[in-house]
């Protein structure tokens, strides 16, 4: 099955439009998982198999694998949720963006050594840094487009002509880019506004919307301007508000709890 399809199939089956993002942070976990031989992979185990039927979609973020040498154990992470959830589709939140041959590579660290079904990029450079991920029809490609972090108006709203350059690129993805129905769009929850003005640019695309739970998005007011005419093109992303809802021995468990109340609010909305 194509990226978005098993998306669809997922949203589906569990009910839930969540996303739990997997950024670990070691010196958050439990002692006891700390002091294990390979703790992000073990943290990892816990918070997906305390998740896997809430969710339709996981996302590691790479960084967070890469800044400790544990390259192996974000590997194993995927393979993790392939063998034992294959109906999970994973997405690689690496935020990538270079032209031709190197682009090539990127694309095949995610999607090959890495077995991910999508990866999130820039499209600073254009169609020649989204083409190279693009042209794997079965995997996701999510470029960036009306990000959450509060620095993110100063160069996303910038006018080009009488546009905002979110919106140029939100035209560009679905009249230029999409020429294999497999792009997305982040857009993130803390601008409900833009949220609603992306929505009606791109019609049904789908979105990566990150920004609930700890950057303090309003469940309601994404849910509301973000679906799409099915009901559904909305990926809703947490990572720090689920997987570090509790740092005790208990973690699983009030990760588990922290996902059904989210899945839970935005669903009351849908």
């Amino acid at each position: 099955m194509r990226f978005l399809d098993r998306v669809q199939a997922a949203m589906d089956k569990n009910n839930s439009l969540l996303c739990v993002g997997l950024d670990p942070l070691p010196e958050r976990f439990p002692a006891h998982i700390q002091a294990l031989e390979n703790p992000i992979l073990e943290f990892n185990r816990f918070i997906i198999d305390a998740t896997a039927d809430l969710v339709c979609a996981y996302k590691p973020q790479a960084a967070h694998y890469h800044a400790r040498g544990a390259e192996d154990q974000l590997e194993q992470t995927i393979q993790y949720i392939n063998d034992n959830y294959p109906d999970i589709p994973v997405i690689l939140d690496s935020k990538r963006g270079d032209i031709g041959s190197t682009a090539d590579q990127y694309a095949t660290e995610a999607f090959v050594r890495y077995g991910a079904d999508a990866i999130t990029i820039n499209p600073y450079m254009g169609i020649d840094t989204i083409e190279p991920f693009s042209r794997h029809v079965e995997k996701g490609t999510v470029v960036l487009c009306r990000t959450s972090n509060p620095g993110a108006a100063a160069i996303q709203n910038l006018k080009v002509g009488d546009q905002f350059l979110y919106e140029v690129i939100a035209e560009k993805a679905v009249q230029e880019w999409n020429t294999n129905n497999n792009i997305l769009l982040v857009v993130g929850a803390t601008n409900p506004a833009e949220l609603k003005r992306i929505r009606e640019i791109t019609g049904d695309m789908t979105f990566l919307v990150p920004g609930l739970g700890a950057q303090g998005g309003d469940v309601e007011a994404t849910v509301k301007n973000g679906l799409n005419s099915d009901g559904k093109g909305i990926v809703v992303n947490s990572s720090r508000g689920i997987i570090y809802a509790s740092s005790g021995e208990d973690f699983a468990e009030a990760a588990r709890a922290a996902a059904i109340e989210l899945r839970d609010q935005v669903n009351q909305y849908r």
